[in-house]
C-alpha cells in the first residue's frame, strides 16, 4: 500500500484526495492546507497539518500529490524526492522552466516516480482525438480555447491563481501537450497577446490571453483562454485539428456552460472530416467526468510506482509544454515572438 501526503486542497487536491480514499492501492496519511478547508465528508478523520515540510519529515509518506498554488510545486516536489518519496504535482510542473528542469533532473538523480497532473492524457475521448488526427497526417492547424465565465468562489479562485500564474500557462499546458502529441514536432517559435480586463487584479497580470505557436514540421497552433465575470459564453469550447486531409472537431452539446467544470473535459461527440469521403460522427456517451478522471489518474501513479514505468518522455513533455507556454506569456509581456 502507497502511504500519501496530500498537499493543497483546492478542487484538484480534494478530487485526488478522493482519488486515493477510495483506492486500495493508496493509504492517506495526511492533508497539508495552509487554512482550514471545508472537506467532505470521506476525508473528515485524517489528520489536518498546516506545515508542508513538518508533515513531510514526521510523516514520512511513499508518494506526495502536490495541488498548491503553482509557485511552490518546484520546491515542494524537491523536497519530497530528497525525502525519498514519489510525486505527483498538478500542472503546470513549475512557475519558470529552470524549476521545471530541476524538478525532472531530481526525479532522475533520485530514482523517484514523477507524474504531471496532465489529466487530458487519461480521458479516451482524447486519446481517440489524438488517434483520429494522427491518422490524417499532417501538417496540422489546431484551433482550440477555454474561457471561463467564472464569478463568485470560482472569479475568487481565479484570481488567486492569477497572483503568479497567467490563464495561458495554467490551462495552456494541457492543449499544448495535444498538440505536440499529434505533431511529435519540436516547437519553434511562440507569439502571443493579452489583455487585463479587470481591475480586480493586478496591474501586471492578465485575465485573457492568446497565442500562437508555430512547430518544425510546419503545423501552427491557436490557443486562447480567459477568466472572469466579463468573459462570453459563446464559444468557450473551441477544439479542431485541421490537416490537409480532412479535421477531427469535438461537438459539444447544447446548454453547456464554461464555468461546469465537467465540461472542460467533455467531448460528447467527435466529428471526423475526410477529405472526399464527408463527415462520420463518433459519439462519446459514457465517457468519464471530472472525478473519474482524476481516478484514473492517480491508478496511473499507483501502476508506475508498482511497475517502475520509464517516465523519461512523459517528464520531458511537461516540461516542454510549460516552456511554450512560459514562451507565450514572455511575448504577451515583452509583445515579441519568441524562439524556442
Amino acid at each position: 500500500m502507497i502511504r500519501v501526503l496530500v498537499a493543497g486542497l483546492g478542487n484538484m487536491g480534494l478530487s485526488h484526495a478522493l482519488a486515493y480514499h477510495h483506492n486500495p492501492d493508496f493509504q492517506i496519511v495526511g492533508l497539508v492546507n495552509r487554512s482550514v478547508p471545508d472537506l467532505p465528508p470521506e476525508l473528515q478523520d485524517y489528520p489536518l497539518n498546516h506545515d508542508y515540510a513538518e508533515a513531510l519529515q514526521r510523516l514520512k509518506p511513499d508518494l506526495v500529490c502536490i495541488a498548491t498554488y503553482s509557485d511552490s510545486h518546484a520546491d515542494f516536489a524537491v523536497a519530497a524526492m530528497q525525502a525519498g518519496a514519489h510525486v505527483f504535482v498538478e500542472k503546470p510542473l513549475a512557475s519558470n522552466v529552470a524549476d521545471a528542469q530541476r524538478v525532472m533532473d531530481c526525479a532522475v538523480e533520485t530514482g523517484r516516480k514523477l507524474v504531471v497532473g496532465y489529466i487530458l492524457r487519461h480521458h479516451p475521448s482524447w486519446q481517440r482525438l489524438i488517434a483520429e488526427a494522427r491518422a490524417l497526417g499532417g501538417p496540422f492547424v489546431f484551433r482550440l480555447n477555454l474561457n471561463q465565465q467564472s464569478s463568485g468562489p470560482t472569479w475568487e479562485v481565479h484570481k488567486a491563481l492569477m497572483q503568479t500564474t497567467s490563464p495561458i500557462v495554467d490551462c495552456g499546458v494541457h492543449y499544448v501537450d495535444v498538440m505536440c502529441q499529434i505533431t511529435d514536432a519540436a516547437p519553434v517559435e511562440v507569439r502571443g497577446m493579452g489583455l487585463r480586463l479587470s481591475d480586480e487584479i493586478a496591474a501586471d497580470m492578465y485575465n485573457y490571453g492568446q497565442f500562437q505557436v508555430l512547430f518544425e514540421d510546419g503545423s501552427v497552433g491557436w490557443y486562447e483562454a480567459g477568466w472572469g465575470p466579463m468573459m462570453s459564453d459563446t464559444a468557450f469550447f473551441v477544439k479542431d485539428v485541421v490537416s490537409p486531409n480532412g479535421a477531427v472537431s469535438i461537438r459539444m452539446p447544447e446548454g453547456v456552460r464554461s464555468d461546469d467544470v465537467d465540461a472542460h473535459t467533455m467531448t460528447s461527440t467527435l466529428r471526423v472530416h475526410r477529405v472526399g469521403q464527408g463527415d462520420e460522427d463518433l459519439s462519446m456517451a459514457g465517457e468519464p467526468g471530472h472525478q473519474e478522471l482524476c481516478d484514473a489518474e492517480q491508478a496511473f501513479v499507483a501502476k508506475a510506482i508498482a511497475e517502475d514505468l520509464d517516465l523519461t518522455r512523459h517528464m520531458q513533455d511537461a516540461v516542454r509544454s510549460l516552456a511554450v507556454c512560459l514562451a507565450a506569456d514572455e511575448s504577451v509581456r515583452t509583445g515579441d515572438p519568441v524562439k524556442l
